[in-house]
C-alpha cells in the first residue's frame, strides 16, 4: 500500500505479551467509546481510498459529491448501499444484511469508479481492544511469512495511540501463530482504523482507479474505431474527470454490422469506469464513396477523417461536449504524422484531444489488456478506414487540397446529415440496455 495514503504508525511486539496489559495500554473495557455497542459484529463492508481529490481545497465538496453520486449509480442495482464520508479522503459502503459474497461484488464495481485509489474489504468491529484483537487473529489465520500491524487512529480520543494498539495486537498474533515480525517489508499486513464510532480491520487492497470523478470535468465525444486504441484514450480522458459519449462510423452498406458489435462491446466494458454511456452509430460506407468519387486518392483518408471530425463536431453541438477525442499516437501509422494532424485540427472548430500521443503500441496494448479491452478490440471486423483506402496514403496533406474536396462535395451539409442518420444505443455494464433510437433522443 502507498505510504501516502496510509499514514499509519507501525509497530509490532512479542515475547511474553499474552499474560499482562503492556504498559500504557488500558484493558478493553476502557478501550470502550460510545456508540460502540451500535456496531453490529465482524460486519464485513467497503471502505475506499481518495487520491487527488483531497488536494482540492474549497472546491473538494464538489467532487467529493460527484464521485458519490457516481458511486450510487454504478450500485443502484445492488440494493441498499449506505454511503459515508470519513474526514476527506476515505468512504465506507456498508450493506446490511448482505452476505459477504454480495459485498465482495460490491467491492469489485468500486475497483472501476473513477477517483478511488483503494478499495479495501474491511471487518467493520465496536470500538473494543479484545474485539478488534480477535479479529485480527481471525485475519492472520492459516497465513504464513513475516507480519506487521499498522494502525491509524482519525479519533484521537481513542484512549490508545496507534503505535501502542499495534504492539497490542501484535503481540496476539505472534503469541498465538509464533510469526517473525518485520515491519520493513513484512509478507502480511494487519491494518486497523480507528474510527468514530468503530474500528476497522483489514489486511489487503485492491487498487483503484485514481484519477477524477467522471463528469467532473465536462463531457466529450470520443471517435471510437473499434480497434485497440480509441478505448484506451477514452478511459484515459474519464479519469482525467471527463464524461463521454461515443461516435462510431461503420462501413455499411458497404460492410457487414460486426464493426458496431465490437463498438457496443467495448463501449459495455467501459461504462463500468462512468456508467450511463452512450454510443451513436454513423452509416459512413456511402460518403466515402462520395469522397473517392471527388477526387481524394492520396488523400482519401485525411479527408474521411476530417468529414467524421465535422460530423462528431456537429453531433457534440447536440450533445452539449465540449471536445473530441480520439486514439491518434504520433507516427503509430502513417496518416498520423505531425502534418496530417495539423491538417485534422484545422477541420473543427473544437478541441482534439489526444491522450496517446507520445505513447507507443505496445504501452497501449498494455493499458487495453488492464482495462479489458484489448480481446474485443482484437477480434476480426471490417473496419470503415480500410474501406476504399487508397493504395498510398499522404503523410503531408496540405490543407488548401482539402478543403478544395469538401467545397465539392458540401461537406458541412453532409456532416449535418451524417448526424441525423445516427443511431443512439446505451450499452451498459448492468445489463439495462436501451434499443437503438434516433439521434436527435440526444438533443
Amino acid at each position: 500500500m502507498s505510504a501516502s495514503l496510509e499514514t499509519a504508525t507501525s509497530t509490532a511486539g512479542g515475547g511474553n505479551a499474552g499474560t499482562a496489559t503492556p504498559a500504557g495500554v488500558p484493558e478493553s473495557e476502557a478501550a470502550r467509546k460510545p456508540g460502540a455497542h451500535s456496531v453490529g459484529p465482524n460486519e464485513l463492508c467497503v471502505l475506499m481510498k481518495l487520491g487527488e481529490i483531497v488536494l482540492k481545497g474549497s472546491n473538494r465538496k464538489l467532487f467529493e459529491r460527484r464521485l458519490h453520486n457516481n458511486i450510487r449509480n454504478a450500485t443502484r442495482d445492488l440494493g441498499d448501499i449506505r454511503l459515508s464520508q470519513r474526514g476527506s479522503g476515505v468512504i465506507v459502503l456498508r450493506m446490511p444484511g448482505a452476505s459477504d459474497a454480495q459485498v465482495t461484488e460490491l467491492s469489485e464495481r468500486m475497483r472501476h469508479v473513477m477517483g478511488v485509489v483503494w478499495v479495501h474489504l474491511v471487518r467493520r468491529v465496536a470500538k473494543d481492544v479484545d474485539t478488534v484483537t480477535d479479529v485480527a487473529l481471525s485475519s492472520m489465520a492459516g497465513r504464513s511469512g513475516s507480519f506487521a500491524v499498522r494502525a491509524r487512529r482519525r479519533d484521537k480520543r481513542f484512549p490508545m495511540t496507534s503505535s501502542e494498539l499495534a504492539g497490542y495486537v501484535g503481540a496476539r498474533i505472534k503469541e498465538r501463530y509464533d510469526l517473525p515480525v518485520n515491519l520493513k517489508h513484512p509478507d502480511n499486513t494487519v491494518f486497523i482504523e480507528v474510527d468514530k464510532d468503530e474500528v476497522f480491520v483489514f489486511t489487503e487492497g485492491i487498487p483503484g482507479q485514481g484519477g477524477l470523478p467522471a463528469g467532473m470535468s465536462g463531457r466529450a465525444l470520443v471517435l471510437m474505431s473499434g480497434g485497440i486504441d480509441s478505448p484506451v484514450a477514452a478511459h484515459r480522458m474519464m479519469r482525467r474527470g471527463l464524461k463521454v459519449d461515443f461516435l462510431h462510423f461503420s462501413g455499411m452498406p458497404f460492410t457487414g454490422p460486426e464493426s458496431i458489435y465490437k463498438a457496443y462491446s467495448l463501449v459495455r466494458e467501459l461504462d463500468r469506469f462512468q456508467v450511463g454511456s452512450r454510443l451513436f452509430v454513423v452509416p459512413f460506407g456511402k460518403a466515402q464513396q462520395q469522397l473517392r468519387t471527388s477526387g481524394s486518392e492520396r488523400l482519401q483518408i485525411i479527408a474521411q477523417r476530417r468529414l467524421m471530425l465535422k460530423t462528431a463536431e456537429a453531433m457534440a453541438d447536440n450533445l452539449g461536449a465540449e471536445a473530441l477525442v480520439t486514439g491518434d499516437a504520433l507516427g503509430q501509422v502513417s496518416s498520423q504524422t505531425l502534418t496530417n494532424m495539423t491538417a485534422l485540427d484545422d477541420s473543427v472548430d473544437l478541441p482534439i484531444l489526444r491522450p496517446l500521443i507520445g505513447m507507443d503500441k505496445a504501452e497501449i496494448m498494455d493499458q487495453a489488456r488492464d482495462i479489458g479491452t484489448l480481446s474485443i478490440s482484437e477480434l476480426p471486423d471490417e473496419d470503415c478506414c480500410t474501406l476504399l483506402t487508397p493504395r498510398q496514403v499522404e503523410t503531408a496533406a496540405n490543407v488548401g487540397d482539402l478543403r478544395q474536396i469538401e467545397k465539392r462535395l458540401d461537406a458541412e451539409e453532409l456532416a449535418e446529415y451524417l448526424v441525423s442518420t445516427a443511431q443512439k444505443h446505451r450499452p451498459s455494464f448492468l445489463g439495462d440496455s436501451e434499443p437503438a433510437a434516433g439521434a436527435t433522443a440526444a438533443r
